[in-house]
């Protein structure tokens, strides 16, 4: 068997988590119940909101939980462990509870976008794998919706395979950047494993391999006459790109009645070379051919594309997307947030920092989001203690945490809780909604945000508040422990 059907996910554990998970055992605290909270700190390039995804995978992880014989092995040869805790982890299953956010839900910093309650060693080992799953596609998704806004309706598609950072990287890269919107991705096995919709037709090595390139266009019309986009930059776009397709378009598909075609440029002044190129496929009767454009975008390149008056249909976005190059690291921590009593009594855990940012919002919570009932629009995130409700009948003033001077009177809304069961006593009572279902959440949730939230310039910075009950909490033991 090779390392890569060995692989088993539930050794993916920073190692300090396994000797954490020993200690507790070793002090007969491996049952005790934690609560652990997936927070992030800050939304990456300076934007208004993030798209929690990942869940799906975090949920695959949980149910295929375990430690086999090899497993075992390779950790006793570590010297560390005693017979009974490697005993102990041959039994090892999660029964715990988790809450999530669903995929595709635009989030703020601070709040929990995943919440577990487990018995300690359970909690602490699945630490390092529910980072990287929420971590990862999160930071995708996160920027996939920033390129799909930036295209004001155009379709966008991931083309970023080849620069990704390993396969996974590409495989599940795609899966996020769909929820975030892209219509579409180069990555056959992301449509295969997850039903992202797979599309391409050609390289320049295609063209470079006849003698013409008005050979290369005609032939792979006449193989793939529904599927003609044709790559016209290879030698010169317009003295012999543009004029060789529209040849091939009016010998091969105009004969069949066939009018979906396209063209692509990868390189040069795409503004300019857009502009020129749309003029000649318009004045030789091809109004219906799009025009596709790549080469290392963003959502920054794509806005200053489209002012420039670029005319393009469609844009694949690779490395930059599916790196998320501008600001690759999402920054998703997992805090413990409580501990539980035998009898049931939650104590809140707080971690304190000189660095302000870096200090938790304690206890066991819930997360709602409040509605305009007029507008539909969000109109700001609330954060209570586990068994406090919200009254929507009711006005309420919300204050925004790191200014509390500045206050919002909410009135006339209706409070939505955003975190839903997931795992019961370790069993999954989440049904896991199809892609397609999670990506049009995702765009229905992120329409119900305020476009100054959603700028990416300055954004307004959306209300995140604590209920007083609970920032009486945190507030006393800051106090405790300051």
């Amino acid at each position: 068997m090779d390392r890569q059907e060995r692989r088993n996910l539930s050794m993916l554990f920073d190692f300090y988590e396994m000797t954490m998970s020993g200690g507790y055992f070793r002090l007969g605290m491996q049952d005790r119940v934690t609560y652990f909270d997936v927070f992030f700190r800050r939304v990456p390039d300076r934007g208004g909101f993030a798209i929690a995804a990942g869940l799906e995978q975090l949920v695959d992880y949980i149910r295929d939980l375990h430690f086999d014989e090899e497993d075992i092995a390779y950790l006793r040869s570590k010297n560390l462990f005693g017979e009974d805790f490697l005993d102990y982890l041959r039994q090892f299953r999660f029964t715990g509870d988790i809450w999530a956010v669903p995929e595709g839900t635009p989030v703020f910093p601070g709040e929990p976008l995943v919440t577990v309650r487990a018995p300690a060693s359970q909690a602490q080992l699945i630490e390092t794998y529910a980072l990287l799953a929420i971590n990862h596609q999160s930071l995708i998704a996160t920027k996939a919706n920033r390129v799909v806004r930036a295209a004001q309706g155009r379709t966008v598609l991931e083309f970023g395979s080849r620069r990704a950072q390993g396969a996974d990287g590409a495989i599940v890269g795609a899966r996020a950047a769909y929820i975030g919107g892209v219509h579409g991705t180069a990555c056959a096995v992301s449509d295969q494993l997850y039903g992202v919709p797979a599309a391409g037709t050609m390289a320049h090595s295609w063209v470079q391999m006849f003698d013409t390139q008005y050979e290369a266009f005609k032939t792979y019309c006449e193989i793939y006459p529904t599927n003609a986009v044709l790559l016209v930059d290879t030698y010169n776009t317009l003295k012999s790109g543009v004029p060789d397709a529209i040849r091939a378009f009016n010998e091969v598909l105009k004969p069949r009645g066939i009018t979906k075609c396209g063209i692509r440029l990868d390189s040069g002044d795409i503004a300019y070379l857009t502009k020129e190129a749309r003029k000649m496929l318009d004045e030789a009767g091809w109004q219906s051919c799009t025009i596709s454009a790549s080469n290392a975008l963003d959502e920054n390149l794509i806005t200053d594309l489209l002012l420039q008056g670029a005319r393009i249909d469609c844009f694949g976005v690779g490395e930059r997307l599916i790196t998320a190059r501008s600001e690759p690291v999402f920054g998703c921590v997992y805090k413990l947030a409580a501990v539980e009593d035998g009898d049931g009594t939650i104590r809140p855990k707080i971690k304190i920092s000189e660095n302000v940012a870096k200090i938790t919002t304690p206890h066991f919570k819930k997360l709602y989001r409040f509605y305009g009932s007029d507008t539909g629009k969000a109109i700001a995130d609330y954060m209570t203690v586990h068994d406090e409700t919200v009254d929507d009948s009711r006005p309420l003033t919300i204050f925004d945490p790191d200014a509390t001077w500045k206050k919002k009177e909410v009135y006339d809304f209706t409070a939505r809780e955003l975190q839903v069961p997931v795992f019961r006593k370790g069993e999954l009572v989440y049904k896991l909604p199809s892609l397609p279902e999670i990506r049009a959440y995702c765009l229905k949730e992120v329409d119900t945000l305020w476009e100054e939230v959603k700028r990416f310039d300055n954004p307004h910075k959306y209300y995140v508040d604590l209920s007083r009950r609970l920032w009486d909490v945190k507030h006393g033991l800051l106090e405790q422990n300051g």
